[in-house]
């Protein structure tokens, strides 16, 4: 496996805060390949995404409009 990469982002769409675990090109590929009802919202690809140890979803409420704008 590559080397694990940690950048902390938040999502565009939703805002919601995680920590990126996995090179992008992994983590689009593991998104391909998931089925089409497991990729019904950008949530749900995420919560997919936090259980395969793609990402980390942090509950430290740091939520963001698309344009960068924090919202408690």
């Amino acid at each position: 496996m590559r080397d694990q990469v940690e950048r902390s982002l938040h999502a565009k769409y939703g805002g919601v805060h995680f920590t990126q675990l996995q090179p992008a090109q992994a983590i689009n590929e593991f998104v391909r390949a998931l089925p089409d009802d497991k990729r019904d919202s950008i949530f749900e690809v995420m919560e997919e995404l936090d259980r395969a140890g793609y990402i980390r979803l942090e509950n430290d409420e740091a939520w963001f409009d698309p344009e960068g704008e924090q919202h408690p």
